[in-house]
């Protein structure tokens, strides 16, 4: 998509379509709105006093220009209460509109809507990451013809007052257009069926990724791994046919300074093994491979805004399938850093692939690190579908955390490691089992991983926010590209 900013007069842009925010219940028009309205006959206020458009959150209607102004229509769209309009609001906005004159088959249009929030380089990121992540469709394998006749959009322009926002307007935009393009990027990974996502394709994925960006990349094989010692991850992958792969990332922007590590579970597709899981649902499990698929992303994203940081990616990518060869509760692993673990269920196994990286990603002397899984369904039932679960150890780094998720709208929750819940993994054969009894499900992955690490560390549980069943006005159904945004706003914000 190309991104233009120009300094210019709405009532006098020649464009497909001139999207406008109204506030609900606004009693005057802005300068710029007066005389779009002016030059349109009054057709905006008549809408509003007809009440056909109320401005309310996300309401869109459409107004053919009639040859009055040099746009061909204007698209007016409902920002909701003036108080309580926020980035996020404004990204929606945007995802609806642009979303809306997709489906008209249009492929270009310019917006104002970036006015309406300071600065300007905030308003135009979020405006750019609304449109981007609005646009979004899965439809590779459907070979009929494109859903509801939706054309790409090619061109949009933000139109802006004069120079001094025209510059804030460009960076705000590239960041926002960079954001929302590495969520796609993953958004499509996570879409994927797991027959075209294996380990194996995973790997793949990555090297491609670094040679387009210019990171380095390396891809342990079993026999390595073996070496290693990571027999926690390697119990995982002996039921399936499909090798295992772990994979390492590394971005370079900065030579002095040690690195953060992002370490991203990757179950390209989980039965459950043994402890098998019900039938209903399981195709969704392809989306297990969710944080692997957002270390990606950000990767994509902080190389395409060159961050002057110092990121190592570490990715453990297996299936876990039930099978002849496949693991067994009541087995014992012995982890890379030789911890012993009673398996308790086959089905608490993105801890035990996880556990081995976390052990590998202390040679890098890490200044922090953050883990990004699917990890537990207790996350969905303690935090519904609109919060990813933190836990960690660096109060400064959870509240970086928090702070980029409140701007990417990726909220986290915090969730405590209090010593009183290290009984729920204590085991009578092994240093550690790997699930407990049903209470705390998402505070026992977080006390299971706590056990692996000797470095300030934070873990996201994203197994509620990685895959919606619901459309939104910038988020299609299927897998939401969680992670990629707060973890490239957090990595902009870091400060060593």
């Amino acid at each position: 998509m190309e991104i233009k900013v120009k300094i210019g007069r709405p009532e006098k842009e020649k464009t497909e379509a001139l999207v406008v925010g109204l506030f609900e219940g606004a009693k005057g028009f802005s300068r710029e709105v007066t005389s779009l309205d002016k030059a349109l006959s009054g057709a905006i206020r008549e809408a509003l006093n007809s009440g056909d458009f109320k401005g309310k959150l996300n309401q869109t209607y459409l107004i053919p220009a009639m040859a009055k102004i040099p746009a061909s229509r204007v698209l007016l769209t409902g920002l909701g209460k003036e108080k309580e309009f926020t980035k996020d609001r404004l990204r929606q906005a945007s995802g609806k509109s642009a979303s809306y004159l997709s489906c008209l088959g249009l492929s270009s249009f310019a917006t104002l809507l970036h006015h309406e929030l300071k600065p300007v380089k905030d308003s135009s990121q979020a405006l750019l990451e609304g449109c981007i992540l609005g646009l979004y469709r899965f439809d590779k394998y459907k070979t009929n013809d494109k859903e509801n006749g939706k054309k790409e959009i090619k061109e949009v322009t933000l139109l802006v007052d004069s120079k001094n926002d025209e510059r804030g307007a460009w960076d705000g935009a590239f960041t926002g257009k960079v954001l929302a393009e590495a969520a796609n990027f993953t958004k499509d990974l996570v879409n994927e069926p797991s027959n075209h996502m294996t380990p194996s394709i995973m790997a793949e994925t990555a090297m491609l990724l670094a040679k387009n960006f210019k990171l380095k990349c390396q891809v342990l094989d079993r026999d390595e791994m073996e070496r290693l010692g990571m027999g926690s991850l390697l119990g995982v992958a002996q039921g399936s046919n499909e090798p295992p792969k772990f994979i390492i990332l590394e971005y370079n922007g900065n030579k002095k300074e040690k690195p953060v590590v992002l370490v991203g579970k990757a179950i390209t597709f989980d039965t459950g093994g043994i402890s098998i899981k019900p039938s209903e649902n399981m195709e969704k499990m392809k989306s297990d491979m969710a944080g692997g698929a957002a270390v990606l992303g950000t990767f994509m994203a902080i190389s395409g805004l060159k961050l002057p940081i110092n990121v190592v990616g570490l990715i453990p990518a297996t299936e876990n399938m039930p099978s002849g060869t496949a693991y067994k509760p009541g087995d014992v692993l012995k982890a890379m850093n030789g911890k012993t673990i009673e398996v308790i269920s086959t089905d608490a196994e993105g801890r035990l692939i996880l556990a081995d990286a976390l052990v590998y990603a202390k040679r890098y002397e890490p200044k922090v690190v953050v883990d990004i899984a699917t990890l537990t369904g207790a996350c969905v039932v303690a935090l519904g579908r609109h919060a990813t679960g933190m836990l960690g150890t660096d109060d400064k780094v959870k509240a970086l955390l928090k702070n980029a998720g409140d701007k990417s709208y990726e909220r986290v929750w915090e969730l405590p490691l209090w010593e009183e819940y290290e009984d729920l993994l204590k085991s009578d054969i092994a240093d550690v089992k790997n699930s407990g009894v049903r209470e705390a499900g998402t505070i026992a992955g977080g006390i299971f991983l706590k056990k692996f690490i000797d470095y300030p560390w934070v873990h996201l549980d994203i197994a509620c926010t990685a895959w919606d069943s619901k459309e939104g006005p910038y988020r299609p159904k299927g897998a939401t590209g969680v992670g990629v945004r707060l973890l490239t706003e957090f990595l902009m914000g870091w400060k060593g």
